[in-house]
């Protein structure tokens, strides 16, 4: 039957159909105008009647969940404690009980005193009071630690550097400004108050930028939903006398190009007590690690997997709530993989856990070195004889400490952390080998003599800690100091 025919005779049905499906296709239409509009209406409702006006740095987290509430009740769930992974969660972990091998590779340093698993970002003041790394200044002298060290702790910073300039900021002692850092990392660390758009609050990385020759100020709105974490979650270090803060990328990203501007810096955090090696102590260079992994190479943010949308009424907004993607995986994982829960957690342990197996072979194995060095200067090594040695116990830690310092390291890039432990595990063995060629010089054949180090409390007995003095300084400093300063901000409004 030709087309013609066949029309004529359907042709009530046909025009009935093409009228239905008009019809359908209006109303649809009407309905997502109605919903864009309705959605416009609310947002622009939420700007016309703002309870409070914000300006300038309002560091109090309070004021601001005046005028946003739904963003603000999620930044407060940062505050639980409630979720655990296989390898991780938001709960402290006490990591150097764990793994005491640490304690020894960190000898010298304030990290060989106290290392936790993060918790959320509530409790960044709280949890830089109360470490022992920072120690317990009840004096301005007796501070171990820069005011650099709150940098990345709360928005009470970017107040600081404004009212005392960077430099004064940067070279002041850490319980100087004590009374007024007080409020937890919150919303004036990232956003713009005028227009609520992402913004970049730490001058150290809009000037790693620039000594690039980038303008962080033209970056694309998805490329700030990560610089806005990229300003603290890096690899950084204090320069000079002045303890200024400084990214080191003007080499580039990656592990060797970092440690090689720091080996033309002839940097060093600090000299290991038992090899007298000059260390490097990476950070928490996640942003470096997370780009040399295949979502960033997919255009994927920070914020997509850790701040994924949520909806309330007409109104589509960021969760606050910043924790692992595993807790929120159906609005996480699951928005581009089609797999279960289930499978798509087992994806990620098991980078994880051969990753981790490497990690705990360097452990082992660098600890051995750093002891063998010891005891290689104990029987009369010189200087020269261990040159060799300290250079490739730096080269070791180095990336150790980079791909274990970064959080998510095994799953943002699991190629690149692997390839770097595997590096790492070399030059361990590598100083091994160099240790044993120098103490066969000086007479002596066999293993050296290993100590026991298979708890935290040994490993630290072993390099000199008296940890029953730090702890009860730091009890009386918390007990003593901290509602001094807390009282202080109250007093000065700084704190709700």
């Amino acid at each position: 039957m030709k087309i013609k025919e066949f029309f004529e005779k359907h042709r009530r049905a046909t025009l009935w159909t093409v009228f239905v499906l008009s019809a359908a296709a209006v109303f649809a239409l009407g309905l997502l105008a109605a919903s864009i509009n309705e959605r416009r209406a609310e947002i622009a409702t939420l700007f016309s009647n703002k309870r409070v006006e914000i300006k300038g740095i309002e560091p109090r987290n309070e004021i601001w969940g005046e005028n946003y509430p739904r963003e603000y009740e999620t930044w407060k769930k940062t505050s639980e404690q409630d979720f655990a992974s296989k390898h991780m969660g938001n709960s402290t972990v006490d990591v150097l009980e764990q793994r005491p091998e640490m304690v020894i590779l960190w000898a010298g340093y304030a990290f060989s005193r106290e290392y936790g698993s993060p918790r959320g970002h509530f409790y960044a003041v709280d949890d830089v009071r109360n470490t022992f790394r920072t120690g317990a200044p009840f004096k301005e002298e007796e501070n171990i630690q820069p005011a650099t060290c709150w940098s990345c702790k709360s928005p009470d910073v970017p107040r600081m550097m404004a009212e005392v300039g960077l430099e004064k900021f940067y070279s002041s002692k850490w319980s100087v400004f004590g009374h007024e850092i007080v409020n937890p990392i919150g919303c004036a660390d990232c956003h713009n108050p005028e227009n609520m758009n992402v913004a970049i609050s730490r001058p150290a990385l809009a000037e790693a930028f620039e000594r690039r020759g980038l303008d962080v100020s033209k970056s694309s709105i998805q490329e700030m939903r990560t610089l806005a974490c990229a300003q603290c979650h890096v690899e950084y270090y204090f320069k000079g006398d002045g303890k200024y803060l400084t990214f080191p990328w003007d080499k580039g990203m990656s592990v060797e190009e970092i440690e090689k501007y720091y080996d033309e810096a002839r940097f060093s955090d600090w000299t290991h007590t038992l090899s007298k090696a000059p260390m490097l102590k990476a950070q928490h260079p996640d942003y470096e690690l997370f780009l040399m992994g295949p979502h960033a190479q997919r255009g994927l943010s920070c914020a997509d997997c850790h701040m994924p949308y949520k909806t309330d009424g007409a109104i589509k907004f960021s969760d606050h709530h910043l924790v692992s993607p595993l807790k929120y995986i159906e609005r996480t994982c699951q928005v581009c993989h089609r797999d279960t829960p289930e499978k798509l957690m087992d994806y990620v342990y098991q980078y994880q856990d051969k990753i981790n197996e490497t990690r705990d072979r360097v452990e082992k194995e660098l600890a051995k070195a750093h002891i063998g060095a010891k005891y290689a200067w104990d029987t009369g090594a010189t200087q020269e004889q261990m040159k060799p040695v300290l250079d490739l116990l730096r080269a070791a830690q180095w990336r150790w400490d980079f791909a274990v310092a970064s959080h998510g390291a095994s799953f943002h890039a699991p190629v690149e952390t692997q390839r770097i432990l595997s590096h790492s595990l070399d030059k361990s063995f590598q100083a091994q080998l160099q240790v044993q060629k120098v103490l066969a010089s000086l007479g002596v054949t066999g293993n050296f003599p290993m100590p026991d180090i298979s708890t935290k409390d040994k490993a630290q007995n072993y390099i000199g800690l008296d940890m029953k003095d730090l702890r009860a300084k730091k009890e009386e400093f918390k007990r003593d100091i901290v509602p001094q300063w807390i009282q202080k901000a109250k007093e000065n409004k700084r704190l709700l």
